[in-house]
C-alpha cells in the first residue's frame, strides 16, 4: 500500500538526508513559529516545535505522515537557534569556541487520518576547537552559518571547527535518519522491495 509522505522542512540538508531512506516524499515549508524558550529543556523543545511544524502541514495533508524537524545548539545554559544577524553569529561561536556543546533534534511523525502522533529527540555532544577571531571572522564572511542552527554548518566549511563528535552525525546535520527509518517501519512506511528490517 503506498503511503504519502512529506517532509515539513524546506531545509535542502533534511531533504538530502531523507533521500538515504529510499522513501518517495514530498516537501513542504512550514510557516509555524519555532519556540525558543531557554527555560524548556533542549529535547522537550525540539519535540515542541517539530510537532507544531508538523501539525501546521498536517492540517493540510491530513491523509499522509508528515515528518518535522526541529534543530537546536544548547551550552551551559544557553541555546542558539538561527542566527538572526552577523553579530549573533559571532557571538555564537566565540562563546561555543574551546567548548563541548549539544546538538538536539527532535522530530514529529504526525498522520492526523491515522492518528499517529510519534515524537523523539537525539542529542549530539560536539567539541570545538579554540579557533580565532580571525577564523570567525572569515566564516560569517562565507555566508554559510547565516541559517544553520548554532551558526554553523558541520556538513560544510563549518567541519573546521570541530575536534571531535561523540554520537549521531546526521542529528548534527539536522535529521538522525537511523532511527526515523526504524519508526517509519513500524507504521508500514518502507522503501519498495523492503518487506522486513
Amino acid at each position: 500500500m503506498f503511503q504519502k509522505v512529506i517532509l515539513a522542512s524546506g531545509s535542502p540538508r533534511r531533504r538530502e538526508l531523507m533521500t538515504r531512506l529510499g522513501i518517495n516524499f514530498q516537501y513542504v515549508t512550514s510557516t509555524a513559529k519555532e519556540d525558543m524558550n531557554p527555560e524548556i529543556p533542549a529535547g522537550d523543545l525540539t519535540i515542541k516545535n517539530a510537532a507544531m511544524k508538523g501539525y501546521d502541514v498536517a492540517n493540510i495533508y491530513d491523509e499522509a505522515f508528515i515528518i518535522a524537524a526541529d534543530t537546536i545548539v544548547s551550552c551551559e545554559g544557553r541555546i542558539f537557534g538561527k542566527p538572526k544577524s552577523e553579530e549573533d553569529i559571532y557571538d555564537a561561536l566565540r562563546f561555543l569556541r574551546g567548548k563541548k556543546h549539544q546538538v538536539t533534534t527532535g522530530v514529529a511523525i504526525i498522520n492526523k487520518r491515522a492518528g499517529v502522533c510519534e515524537r523523539f529527540h537525539r542529542t549530539t555532544d560536539v567539541y570545538f576547537k579554540n579557533y580565532s577571531d580571525s577564523f570567525i571572522k572569515w566564516y560569517i564572511a562565507t555566508e554559510e552559518p547565516l541559517d544553520k542552527a548554532g551558526s554553523y554548518a558541520v556538513q560544510g566549511k563549518g567541519c573546521l571547527m570541530v575536534e571531535k563528535i561523540d554520537g549521531c552525525y546526521d542529528n548534527v546535520v539536522g535529521l538522525p535518519v537511523s532511527e526515523l527509518f526504524e519508526r517509519l517501519i513500524k507504521f508500514g512506511v518502507r522503501p519498495g522491495g523492503l518487506n522486513a528490517y
